[in-house]
């Protein structure tokens, strides 16, 4: 228990938690799984180039997402590139403001103007409300971000997709294994870009997918993903193949989704358990559906009357390494900083999130025990925030 600042790693105590907890998944499985799996690959000494163990991952990752049709790739941001890329080119995108650089950055790759939206402060994500003004004889599509696992306003961008005759595309990096009122998550827009990096609920070690169920789209991205096809010849090539190995990997950490759903879930419930009451901070509610690889808190610092950074500066020093994930926010980022200021647009929610949401660590290497001590910590460091703020605001 946290009785004064003395207790505390950053005033001299030792760390609360005896070894750094992080956020992320890490959901490897046992080396003797990988081995026999990695065994086969130097047996038929077939490493990459649509191998067996690659069109076995998609097929089956297609049945887990609920897609017709699931196109591996090297990484989530070559998966996004390469969506962005099927839009068209020369024209505009509408994007959240909060978001990962590479959801606009993918954009950028592919010859399009990203057009920054705020989110909404309550779901963090964009809304029909918020895109509509956006909207312009200019504009090609909407990429819209399943932030944290939840589903972006399908319906609703949905409606106004098709009202304006736009494209809705979705970065879907968090969300793998979601649902939306029992609808998987893939199942919205008309493609959806997932992450198989090692920090994910489904992992190979480093990796992506395009999920669709649009049968002349996907054959575009497998025929993107290399450089020679006996296909049409798309305006932009990568070499984005997934390897055996990767593929391999993927396959092993999708068996054990569903274990790691249940596990996650039980981890945010203990957070949930463990945060209620404190002053705040505020705990994003995750509903039925979700995959529970993120907890995300809200810090507001005038209620608890210190930065979501000295929080953040506290916690790791007693080994628990959270992160503020998506800061400065796109609109504060070269190269699409200079045309914001220049346009007098403004994002206050995004301004405040980015000020505020801290990722605190779940995954396989988070014990209930080390979520009880992190919840601990924080409401004992809110409990003397005066008088850290106090200390900290001294001379050295």
């Amino acid at each position: 228990m946290i009785r004064a600042v003395t207790d505390l790693a950053a005033f001299g105590a030792s760390p609360a938690l005896p070894s750094p907890i992080h956020v992320a998944q890490l959901n490897f499985p046992p080396l003797d799984r990988v081995e026999a799996k990695f065994r086969d690959i130097f047996r038929r000494q077939f490493y990459t180039n649509n191998g067996p163990l690659l069109r076995e991952f998609e097929q089956r990752l297609a049945h887990s997402l609920g897609a017709r049709h699931v196109v591996c790739v090297t990484n989530g941001t070559v998966a996004l590139m390469m969506m962005a890329a099927a839009l068209g080119r020369a024209r505009e995108v509408i994007v959240p403001a909060f978001t990962f650089p590479a959801t606009w950055q993918a954009l950028l790759w592919a010859g399009l103007t990203p057009v920054l939206c705020d989110v909404d402060p309550d779901s963090q994500m964009l809304t029909a409300d918020m895109v509509r003004p956006l909207v312009s004889e200019r504009t090609l599509g909407i990429l819209g971000v399943h932030l944290w696992g939840r589903a972006c306003a399908p319906e609703e961008l949905t409606a106004l997709s098709r009202q304006h005759g736009l494209s809705l595309v979705y970065d879907a990096c968090h969300a793998i294994g979601c649902t939306d009122n029992g609808r998987p998550i893939a199942q919205f827009g008309l493609a959806s870009a997932f992450s198989l990096y090692a920090t994910n609920i489904v992992s190979s070690a480093e990796g992506g997918c395009i999920a669709t169920d649009d049968s002349a789209l996907a054959a575009v991205f497998r025929d993107m993903r290399v450089f020679s096809s006996q296909g049409g010849s798309p305006a932009l090539r990568t070499n984005g193949k997934m390897s055996e190995a990767q593929a391999a990997l993927g396959l092993l950490s999708l068996e054990d989704l569903t274990d790691n759903i249940a596990a996650n879930y039980e981890r945010y419930r203990t957070y949930k358990e463990e945060l209620e009451g404190i002053p705040g901070v505020r705990l994003l509610e995750l509903r039925e559906g979700n995959n529970y690889q993120y907890i995300a808190v809200d810090v507001d610092e005038q209620t608890v009357g210190l930065s979501r950074d000295a929080m953040m500066e506290l916690l790791q020093a007693e080994n628990v390494i959270c992160r503020r994930h998506f800061f400065p926010g796109a609109h504060r980022l070269p190269p699409l900083r200079m045309g914001i200021e220049r346009s007098g647009r403004t994002f206050p929610h995004t301004d405040r999130l980015c000020a505020g949401s801290l990722q605190l660590p779940t995954g396989e290497n988070v014990s209930p025990d080390a979520v009880k001590k992190t919840c601990a910590l924080i409401r004992g460091i809110v409990k003397l925030a005066p008088e850290i703020r106090r200390r900290r605001s001294k001379p050295a």
